[in-house]
């Protein structure tokens, strides 16, 4: 075991960007305090939409929390300041044992948004971390390093959750999963969601449609105050991917959804978005690859990457929207999604299509290939919807939603063929989007149920969001046997843990999110043996 660090020891990341990256990199470098701010007392608690980690690899983590002014009184304290903020990091609670400290700027420029990104740090140990402006101290966040990629890994215990809507109903799947003893959460996609309401809503979000910069960070800080989800930010380090709410419904590439005013430049609107989702993210300033600047012409938000869990897992976090091809063959050349007829849609076979762009599948090729030597034996595809086939005509033919890997059918086969071509050992794909749990089987070819099945899949439902119900589920399980489960109504999370002989999958399930405390229950428990490509349902 190595010594601990001492605090001259744990210092913020150093970061090769820096030269372009200008204002992120600010963010996560030690500075003075202002003599104009710690003159100036606080009228009210910044801290309020608590604090989180992500990101983490087996040296460094992200350290993440907002400033938010006290509007409500009419107390712009942080309006147009730079604002630096302590930190304290430790091994206890009580932030006695191996204490270490420093500042760090909030940025007016990034929503006094904080990304604190902490280097040097001993693998596979947890931490304790806090805030403070003056007399002002935010909550106390648990945080963990990754095992080195080369240590022996007995456990590795995630959730993934996704599509957690405002108006549908409650969070309170969290402080259920605050209970699961998880060493992360996958979030994969749908954090807010851009509407102005909901028929029969539960609760109505503010500020109408989402479409400015202040509109994105409202909506975020209305997500943000639920103090489930504070509680399980608090618990443990997130990996996050985004989807398509965090911007506009069914949006591709740089081509507009289906939400919201359209009449106004979409480029623009999504560079908005990104920005606010990095503002709230606990991300490394790495992912501005041209920092808000370039963000704000379009540039390339980079959120996709791959972390490996000591010995025991690679997982891969992919981006299924920033780089996708337009949907095809939708009724009058519409924008966003809609229901195809492969038979009747020539652009569907064209087999330059892309889901994830170029560049992301030939980083995930060569992942899968440099995979094959590593000796983990789970590979964790972490993604934002449901990758299997999902036929909704019954009978003959085809009909199939054009917004997920179904409606990009030549992208899926590279990918499939990828994970043979490479010897991909057990692949495991997480998914969400559909509010939906789906379990079953990755296939060599999604449109031949004979076909190899080549790793599982676990789709998995809504934190919130609603879905139509049970009533056709087994004709349309029947119809797609590659899956040997679903459900369509209960809300929830899942939870997936690794050993190197097998992996067990819960799917946890609240009973009613339309109230704000609920209870929880296991819906179903699966199985699958390393060497097997094969779901074991066992409850």
């Amino acid at each position: 075991m190595t010594s601990p660090r001492n605090e001259s020891q744990l210092t913020p990341a150093s970061n090769t960007r820096r030269d372009i990256l200008k204002w992120a990199a600010l963010a996560s470098a030690p500075v003075s305090f202002s003599l104009s701010m710690a003159q100036s007392p606080l009228r009210h608690n910044p801290f309020t939409l608590g604090v989180a980690s992500g990101s983490p690899n087996h040296h460094s983590v992200v350290l993440w929390t907002r400033l938010m002014s006290d509007t409500a009184s009419g107390n712009a304290q942080f309006a147009a300041s730079d604002v630096s903020v302590k930190w304290e990091v430790a091994d206890d609670e009580g932030f006695k044992v191996n204490r270490r400290t420093g500042q760090v700027v909030a940025l007016s420029a990034l929503a006094h948004s904080v990304h604190l990104e902490l280097d040097q740090l001993q693998s596979d140990r947890w931490y304790f971390y806090r805030f403070q402006i003056g007399d002002a101290q935010s909550t106390v966040g648990r945080t963990r390093t990754l095992p080195h990629p080369e240590a022996m890994v007995q456990k590795l215990r995630v959730a993934y959750a996704s599509c957690q809507r405002w108006e549908h109903g409650y969070f309170s799947a969290y402080d259920h999963m605050c209970q699961e003893n998880l060493d992360m959460v996958l979030f994969l996609g749908d954090y807010i969601y851009e509407y102005a309401g909901a028929a029969n809503a539960v609760r109505l979000p503010s500020g109408g449609w989402v479409s400015s910069l202040s509109d994105y960070r409202d909506r975020y800080a209305l997500h943000r105050s639920e103090k489930s989800l504070q509680a399980m930010h608090a618990q443990c380090p997130w990996l996050i991917t985004w989807d398509d709410h965090e911007v506009s419904n069914d949006y591709a590439a740089l081509e507009r959804g289906m939400s919201g005013n359209t009449g106004f430049d979409f480029p623009a609107q999504r560079a908005r978005a990104y920005q606010a989702f990095y503002e709230h993210m606990p991300l490394r300033a790495s992912a501005l690859t041209r920092a808000i600047d370039g963000v704000s012409k379009g540039a390339e938000m980079r959120i996709y990457g791959q972390v490996a869990y000591g010995k025991l897992a690679n997982i891969y976090l992919l981006d299924d929207r920033q780089y996708r091809d337009r949907q095809v063959c939708n009724k009058g050349f519409g924008f966003g999604s809609g229901w195809l007829d492969p038979d009747q849609c020539e652009a569907w076979l064209d087999p330059q299509r892309t889901l994830l762009g170029t560049a992301q599948e030939q980083w995930l090729d060569q992942a899968f290939s440099n995979a094959r030597s590593d000796q983990r034996p789970w590979n964790v595809v972490a993604q934002q919807t449901i990758f299997g086939r999902r036929d909704y005509k019954l009978g003959e033919g085809l009909s199939l939603w054009n917004d997920g890997w179904d409606g990009y059918s030549s992208a899926r086969q590279r990918m499939t063929a990828s994970m043979q071509g490479h010897a991909l050992k057990n692949p495991v794909l997480l998914g969400g989007d559909v509010h939906e749990n789906w379990v079953g089987h990755v296939m060599a070819d999604a449109y031949k149920d004979d076909s190899a099945k080549i790793g599982v899949e676990f789709c998995g439902a809504s934190i919130s969001a609603r879905s139509a119900g049970n009533s056709r589920l087994a004709a349309r399980l029947a119809e797609n046997p590659h899956f040997l489960f679903a459900d369509s109504e209960r809300k929830g999370y899942g939870v997936v843990e690794f050993t190197a002989k097998q992996i067990q999958t819960e799917l946890r399930v609240v009973d009613d999110v339309r109230q704000p405390t609920t209870k929880i229950e296991t819906l179903a428990k699966f199985t699958v043996e390393a060497g097997m490509s094969q779901v074991q349902r066992t409850a």
